[in-house]
């Protein structure tokens, strides 16, 4: 048996399907990605356990539950091309990829940037670029995007990820005016000027730092909780 190949399988069955995640291509994904393979080495023996753990720069890899909520709300197709907003260990991205024809992910922090890239690479995951930049701007070189998924909360949708969302595309993130404590809503483009808007519930992620975001304070000032 592969390693981890029980306790990946456990944590779709008891953390994910059994909370009302049905998408099978979905459940598929993360039974077979070895979420090990992307968080610290110190903590592999967590990497399927139900909670979001920690990354360097305050950041996290999210909650197994969480990553697939939002991918399934996503309905992401094969065809669809993705910004993934906040990459982080690189998993939620990895896991979109299987689901989706490419990801673009986009991550502030360039060594989480290039740990995640490395990871990725070597890992085989061919159809995920990762850019080094301010997410809260998108990718608009690379737009019309299908679907945005963002794992970190901004007070509001940024401009640019409106723009760059095609007709017929959604978008889901966390939305709140506290930095940490939000709700996922999702998005869907209904015309050049209409959103159809659903709340998915509430959600603690880190805050999306960026031009369109929220503006960055010190860490020491912040504080550097644990979140989805």
């Amino acid at each position: 048996m592969e390693a981890f190949d029980y306790e990946r399988r456990q944590m779709v069955d008891s953390q994910i399907a059994s909370r009302g995640v049905r998408d099978p291509r979905v459940l598929d994904a993360m039974r077979t990605l070895p979420r090990h393979v992307f968080v610290p080495h110190h903590l592999t023996e967590f990497a399927y356990s139900d909670t979001p753990l920690p990354l360097a720069g305050g950041q996290t890899i999210s909650q197994p539950f969480i990553v697939a909520r939002m991918i399934e709300a996503a309905e992401l197709s094969p065809q669809d091309r993705v910004p993934d907003i906040g990459t982080g260990s690189g998993y939620a991205a990895a896991v979109a990829s299987r689901l989706a024809s490419h990801v673009d992910s986009i991550e502030r922090d360039a060594s989480l940037a290039a740990s995640a890239r490395e990871t990725l690479s070597a890992n085989g995951f061919a159809n995920i670029d990762v850019l080094d930049a301010d997410g809260t701007l998108g990718w608009a070189s690379r737009a019309p995007f299908d679907a945005i998924i963002a794992a970190a909360g901004g007070p509001d949708v940024p401009p640019a990820w409106r723009d760059q969302l095609a007709m017929g595309g959604r978008l889901v993130m966390p939305i709140g005016t506290h930095r940490e404590r939000q709700r996922l809503v999702k998005l869907a483009r209904a015309s050049a000027t209409q959103f159809d808007e659903e709340d998915l519930g509430e959600v603690h992620f880190v805050p999306l730092i960026g031009e369109q975001g929220w503006p960055e304070i010190d860490d020491a000032l912040a504080g550097s909780p644990l979140l989805d």
